[in-house]
């Protein structure tokens, strides 16, 4: 009886989650995003990676919110940690770009490989840029090549420019 209680409980709470983030994402749409704010904010307290992930987009962008890269850099933090491949590539941009933190290409790196791994193109053409430059690693052309190709074979433009 107990487990039934539990399987019940956790799937209330979970479609909790889903609704906040639903009606989040709806809001968005609609550009309400007081609206938006405030249920990815109840979604994302509650542990949602999308819902994080959302919230430090709206911190970036200052979209229905004061720009804040501080605030933003913590919510994709959350999210990347939870293996969130969008929150994991903007992490790794906040990092080059010295936005809310201090510039750490290394740590840049290390975000894009995991969003990389998963199959994240941006990701792909961000270390494929890394390498190229050498921008926290040893300048590597043959690796750079690499990544632009990943990049390139998912349509991504920037790396089908950088191959020719």
């Amino acid at each position: 009886m107990r487990y039934i209680i539990a399987a019940l409980f956790s799937l209330v709470f979970t479609a909790a989650v889903a609704g906040d983030f639903e009606d989040g994402a709806a809001a968005y749409e609609r550009k309400d995003y007081a609206t938006a704010l405030a249920k990815f904010s109840s979604a994302a307290q509650q542990g949602s990676a999308s819902a994080q992930f959302n919230l430090g987009f709206m911190y970036d962008k200052g979209q229905g919110v004061a720009q804040d890269y501080k605030e933003a850099v913590q919510w994709y933090k959350l999210a990347a940690e939870q293996g969130n491949a969008d929150a994991q590539v903007n992490l790794g941009l906040m990092y080059t770009n010295r936005q809310g933190v201090a510039q750490d290409y290394k740590e840049a790196l290390r975000w894009y490989q995991l969003a990389a791994q998963q199959g994240s193109a941006t990701a792909q053409f961000n270390l494929g840029f890394m390498y190229d430059k050498g921008q926290g690693v040893a300048q590597d052309y043959r690796e750079a090549v690499r990544w632009y190709k990943l990049a390139a074979a998912q349509g991504d433009a920037k790396a089908q420019l950088n191959l020719a």
